[in-house]
């Protein structure tokens, strides 16, 4: 198979699909790899270490898309690079379609094969292309977080770990999965009082046992979350519905209460966000204010660490890439259901029901096809 990795495109998105040890394998097992130059550059791997594991690298994203039965990327393809997409060919990338009707209808029109890393499901639920990402994106939520609630970012002022004499800065997460868990960990190990609420009680067990301590748990509802966000200097939104548009947790109103100079982190923007007010942002201009609280809407958060990010990725994706590359979408599919789960569209058919649902489009059921 011909596999085409291009450069990232989409503003300050600084990751890489593919390193070179995942090149040399597939390359050992007679596919090409064709590699768009300083593709790794930003995830600090040059276009030489590619070559060395036998890496084709190509001047333009045209050839990359012209060539490539199977194109590899990090992000959801931009406006940009619809046209290059070709009917047949598969995309496997983070696609995030829920609450991007656009996309999805360019995706349709092209008629490509679109399998999305974030629907790639285990029999027990979990999501293992975004976890890795969710992992950094839950430890990167306190950090970025700590550093807006300073005074000359524009925060009150609170410092999490607070110091002896004072009480600690006030930390609540909505939602206990994996970003979760990795930004409790990293605000209480900071020092901050951290409260965790969830709809699932047995997960919020869970949590108050490995995270015991200064870790509050509470049940997820309106009632609780609006009396929680009225004491908050920090606020991380880490809800999750696989495939699916965030719900809008955080209402308006609820961020009027909330102190001045207090900081929303809204990991769940990629999905639509889980408060009213969240809009997309990027690392260029990663915060706005509404009601004199700063929300951080990076959409990409994890890729401020990019290096790590990348091969925290690959090591994750890559399994899948040589199954597919080896055996054939086709085959590859029928043989693995949670590949299965990760397709989306297909040659001009929505096959995924929650993104269907979420933009009102027609499902297919993938069984009919």
């Amino acid at each position: 198979m011909i596999i085409g990795v291009p450069r990232e495109i989409k503003n300050y998105e600084y990751r890489v699909a593919m390193v070179p040890a995942g090149v040399r394998t597939l390359v050992s097992k007679g596919h090409r790899v064709l590699l768009e130059r300083s593709a790794g550059d930003g995830s600090g791997i040059s276009d030489e270490e590619y070559q060395l594991a036998g890496a084709e690298i190509k001047e333009s994203v045209d050839e990359i898309f012209g060539e490539a039965e199977m194109v590899i990327k990090v992000k959801e393809p931009i406006h940009e690079e619809w046209p290059l997409l070709k009917e047949g060919q598969i995309l496997f990338t983070y696609l995030h379609l829920a609450p991007a009707l656009e996309l999805t209808k360019a995706l349709l029109e092209r008629k490509v094969i679109g399998i999305a890393y974030e629907t790639v499901q285990l029999p027990d639920g979990s999501l293992p292309l975004l976890e890795p990402m969710s992992e950094i994106a839950g430890k990167l939520s306190v950090q970025v977080g700590a550093c807006y609630l300073q005074r000359e970012n524009g925060g009150s002022g609170v410092l999490l770990g607070g110091v002896p004499g004072i009480r600690p800065g006030n930390v609540v997460i909505i939602g206990g999965g994996t970003v979760g868990t990795n930004a409790a960990k990293v605000a209480l190990g900071m020092g901050a009082s951290v409260t965790i609420l969830d709809i699932n009680i047995e997960r919020l067990r869970y949590l108050a046992d490995i995270l015991s301590g200064r870790l509050i748990t509470i049940a997820s509802n309106k009632s609780n979350i609006e009396a929680v966000l009225a004491d908050a200097d920090l606020v991380v939104g880490a809800t999750l519905i696989p495939g699916a548009r965030a719900e809008k947790l955080v209402t308006r109103e609820m961020l009027t209460k909330m102190r001045k100079g207090s900081v929303l982190v809204d990991v769940a923007v990629d999905q639509g966000g889980c408060c009213e007010t969240s809009v997309p942002t990027n690392h260029d201009k990663p915060v706005f204010i509404v009601d004199d609280v700063l929300h951080y809407c990076v959409a990409n958060i994890p890729s401020a660490v990019s290096r790590s990010s990348t091969f925290a990725l690959t090591n994750a994706t890559f399994p899948y890439i040589l199954k597919l590359a080896d055996m054939g979408y086709c085959e590859a599919l029928r043989t693995d259901e949670n590949l299965k789960k990760g397709l989306n569209v297909y040659k001009g058919k929505l096959v995924y029901a929650p993104v269907a649902k979420s933009l009102g489009l027609e499902y297919t059921s993938l069984d009919t096809l």
